[in-house]
């Protein structure tokens, strides 16, 4: 199992189906602040929707595909991080995250972001990581730049986001950065 401890009031563990409240509660809370930039906040209706996503979690960590971790800080779920895919043949991965609005601004993403960077290249031994953020996502943004990533261009159009397409920047970073 994934775990990993950020300090002494925060850590990384995996998604289990125990926690489909907690997770669903978080959303819930945090939910206009969230839609602005996730196009899947208007499908998680009820609980039942974080257990499905759990289960799908679960069955990616299982086929050793990557993985989706809470992000628990003294105690309570304040987010999700994740590897969308692991691309095993080019050893490649990306990242992505979200945390709950009253979460924000406590430095738990970049440290949570170290984590499974630390994570993937030294226990997976992968090559390069990366991570998109909406152009006009500037928070999101900031937290590849605080680790190193190098920003690489702009997907233009990448996403469909609550009737218009937004585009990202596509930011990398490789094992020997």
């Amino acid at each position: 199992m994934f775990y990993f401890e950020m300090n002494d009031d925060a850590e990384l563990r995996l998604l289990e189906p125990r926690h489909a409240e907690n997770l669903f509660f978080l959303i819930d809370q945090s939910r206009d602040f969230l839609r602005e930039w996730l196009s899947w906040i208007d499908f998680t209706k009820e609980v039942n929707d974080s257990e499905e996503f759990i289960q799908s979690a679960l069955k990616q960590f299982g086929d050793n595909n990557g993985f989706q971790a809470g992000i628990w800080y003294k105690g309570v779920l304040a987010g999700v991080i994740g590897l969308h895919h692991i691309d095993w043949a080019n050893k490649s991965t990306s990242i992505g995250y979200w945390l709950g609005e009253e979460f924000q601004g406590k430095g738990l993403m970049t440290s949570a972001c170290e984590g499974i960077i630390d994570y993937c290249f030294k226990d997976l031994a992968l090559k390069r990581i990366e991570i998109r953020a909406a152009v006009e996502n500037t928070k999101s943004q900031a937290i590849p730049k605080r680790l190193g990533f190098q920003k690489e261009g702009c997907s233009r159009s990448s996403e469909f986001l609550y009737g218009r397409y937004v585009d990202h920047y596509i930011f990398s970073l490789i094992n020997e950065d």
